[in-house]
C-alpha cells in the first residue's frame, strides 16, 4: 500500500513539472492546449476515498494555477473531474467486484476500457476549461471547437504515456 501511495505521490510531482515546464508551452494556433495533469487523477486506484480524492485533485489543479497565473481555472476544472469520476467509472463498466490496487489503466483494464472512460473525463475536463475561460455562452462554436482540439490532442497524450509506462498486471 505505502508502494502504490509513493508511486501515486511520485506521479502528481512528475506530472506538474511536465505540465508546467513543457506542456503549457505547447499551444496549437491559441486552439488548445494539453492537459497532462488529469491522468493523476484518472490512474488512482478505484478504492482511493472520495474526500482524498477531491483534496488532492484540488491541490493538483492548485499547483498548475500556481505556475500558471490561470486563477483557478485548472483548480474548479481538476475538482469537477474528480468530483464525476466514480460515475464515470460506472458508465465505462467497472466491473463490480475488482482486486485491490487496481487502477484504472491500460494494463489492468484495457484499451477500451480505458479509452472510454478517458474520452467522457477529457471531454469534461476541457468543456469546463474551456467554459470558465470564455465565460460567454454565445461563443459556443469556438468553445466546443477548442474542446474538440484540445480533447483529441490530450487524449492521444494519455493514451502514449500510458503505452509508454503501463505495467501488466500479473
Amino acid at each position: 500500500m505505502t508502494k502504490l501511495f509513493g508511486r501515486d505521490i511520485a506521479r502528481f510531482f512528475i506530472l506538474i513539472a511536465l505540465q508546467v515546464l513543457v506542456i503549457d508551452h505547447i499551444n496549437f494556433y491559441g486552439y488548445a492546449n494539453p492537459a497532462l495533469y488529469i491522468l493523476f487523477i484518472l490512474l488512482l486506484p478505484f478504492e482511493i476515498p472520495g474526500w482524498i480524492l477531491l483534496i488532492s485533485s484540488f491541490l493538483l489543479g492548485f499547483s498548475i494555477d500556481s505556475f500558471s497565473n490561470s486563477l483557478g481555472l485548472h483548480s474548479a476544472a481538476s475538482v469537477f473531474i474528480a468530483f464525476i469520476r466514480p460515475w464515470v467509472i460506472r458508465l465505462a463498466g467497472a466491473p463490480a467486484e475488482y482486486e485491490v490496487n487496481l487502477k484504472p489503466g491500460i494494463g489492468d483494464m484495457g484499451l477500451r476500457w480505458f479509452f472510454a472512460y478517458s474520452l467522457v473525463m477529457v471531454v469534461a475536463h476541457q468543456f469546463f476549461i474551456y467554459t470558465l475561460e470564455s465565460l460567454r455562452l454565445f461563443e459556443i462554436d469556438l468553445i466546443l471547437l477548442k474542446t474538440l482540439i484540445g480533447s483529441a490532442i490530450t487524449l492521444s497524450l494519455l493514451i502514449m504515456i500510458e503505452y509508454l509506462f503501463m505495467r501488466r498486471r500479473n
